[in-house]
């Protein structure tokens, strides 16, 4: 198939978040299948543009319209030895080049609605015609939109995918941005607009052929208001064209067997590694150097919708506990606070670590033993991933692709990959904590073999790839 990928970021180039790491990983996957043959699409940013270890040659360069604005576009590709996965990325130097951020400028909506405008004039520029067109976010949910108007009859066979990453940041205008900035036909207008102003998510949802999500359990979530952020009845109107796809790991990237941040390398059939790790990261954070406390861990942005909350809650009775806490990330001020202040009671204890440091977070999940994940929501979930590939059992709340990936322990048949709770609240949260620990202490082997259990299962993008391909090829 000739699919096309567009997204507004993707790792090594530029990443915030988990949508940088899917689409670093998810077109690598789709290039491997033969006889496929797939471009990305990508902002040409400035931290992109001068980095001099991405090498890049000029395409070439034209014009297009935002309503009664005429933008340049300049078309890059990167050089690269993969011809099945050809990367371009779209240059102007107002919108992308000529400034630091990535997101949260106050033109974000025009910035975006250019992007996707020019994806398309550029796809028509180097005459590929693609089988799928495959969107991210809402950063790209203009594409499938521009295309039912101005490209549809030119290509009458392509098929338009939109996956849905995080259901919270819909990409919102005010309604005369429709004719000042979008210049659509009249007939979009009412496909845009949602509880008073432009809704770019929605118009992707009702324009493309299929909508996904990065879980099942988000795709059945985002039907019901509490999760959908007002767009439950758009979504529960989708019937049989939404679906979920859980997420997978890149395991090229994360892999405790070739992690060069690590102290020493191990995997499932030669763990001993990890106790190495575990000693090193006590020592590096100042915890008291103990092989048999486990370490529970949490490599997070500081949210409340991330569980910090119910963290907070349990903090003090959990420090009771024979265990030590390691937390690595930095997100909303009073959060950050109360850590701070909480980890200063109980030195040698909570390391609590206010920064993103990749390379730490890498040997937090090799030498931590329990990873607590409770968010209030969470689409799929990356880090407890992670962590199970790393040998570290995940304390999940059921929720998105958390319920997907972390089936509960049962202690009677041994069957399972962590402990979850169902309800959120803080008492259920550390009677989950409660349950893994008991087992850390009172049984080594059940242990060993949960940790094995883990390690071993298949979270690469390998199956959640041949799910795509299947329903492309549905379409």
């Amino acid at each position: 198939m000739k699919i096309l990928l567009a997204a507004s970021e993707a790792a090594p180039y530029v990443k915030t978040g988990g949508l940088g790491d899917v689409l670093q990983a998810l077109p690598a996957e789709l290039s491997r299948i033969p006889n496929n043959e797939l471009v990305l699409f990508l902002p040409y940013y400035r931290r992109i543009k001068y980095n001099p270890e991405i090498e890049t040659t000029f395409v070439g360069s034209f014009s297009i319209h935002l309503s009664w604005r005429e933008q340049y576009v300049g078309l890059f590709q990167l050089k690269s030895r993969r011809k099945k996965l050809r990367v371009y990325f779209i240059d102007n130097e107002y919108y992308f080049g000529g400034r630091d951020s990535i997101y949260s400028d106050y033109d974000d909506g025009e910035r975006f609605a250019y992007f996707s405008k020019a994806i398309l004039a550029c796809m028509d520029y180097i005459g590929f015609d693609p089988d799928v067109i495959h969107c991210h976010d809402w950063q790209t949910a203009l594409v499938p939109v521009y295309f039912r108007a101005d490209h549809q009859q030119d290509h009458p066979n392509t098929r338009l995918v939109f996956t849905i990453h995080n259901v919270e940041y819909q990409g919102k205008a005010n309604m005369p941005f429709f004719r000042d900035t979008l210049g659509l036909p009249d007939e979009y207008e009412g496909i845009l607009t949602f509880d008073g102003c432009l809704n770019f998510m929605k118009g992707a949802i009702l324009t493309s052929d299929r909508v996904t999500t990065v879980s099942q359990t988000y795709a059945q979530e985002l039907q019901y208001p509490y999760y959908a952020h007002g767009l439950d009845g758009i979504l529960s109107g989708c019937g049989d064209r939404l679906c979920g796809i859980t997420n997978g790991i890149d395991i090229d990237v994360y892999n405790p067997m070739k992690d060069p941040a690590l102290v020493a390398n191990f995997s499932a059939a030669k763990p001993d590694g990890k106790k190495k790790n575990k000693a090193a990261l006590q020592e590096e954070l100042g915890l008291e150097v103990a092989d048999d406390v486990p370490i529970l861990a949490m490599v997070t942005r500081l949210a409340g919708h991330k569980g910090i909350d119910l963290l907070t809650y349990i903090l003090h009775r959990l420090m009771e506990r024979r265990v030590q806490l390691v937390i690595v990330g930095t997100g909303e001020y009073q959060y950050e606070h109360v850590l701070s202040n909480i980890a200063r009671e109980y030195p040698g204890k909570f390391s609590m670590n206010l920064r993103f440091d990749p390379a730490l977070a890498s040997r937090v999940y090799a030498g931590a033993d329990l990873y607590l994940m409770p968010s209030k929501s969470e689409p799929c979930g990356l880090s407890q991933l992670i962590a199970m590939h790393y040998g570290t059992i995940p304390i999940v709340n059921e929720t998105g692709g958390l319920k997907d990936t972390v089936p509960a322990y049962n202690p009677e048949t041994g069957e399972g990959r962590g402990f979850s709770f169902q309800s959120y609240n803080g008492d259920d949260f550390l009677g989950a904590i409660d349950r893994a620990i008991d087992l850390y202490y009172n049984d080594k082997l059940a242990w060993a073999a949960l940790m094995k259990q883990d390690m071993t299962f298949d979270c690469s993008w390998k199956t959640p790839a041949q799910r795509y391909m299947e329903l492309y090829a549905s379409l």
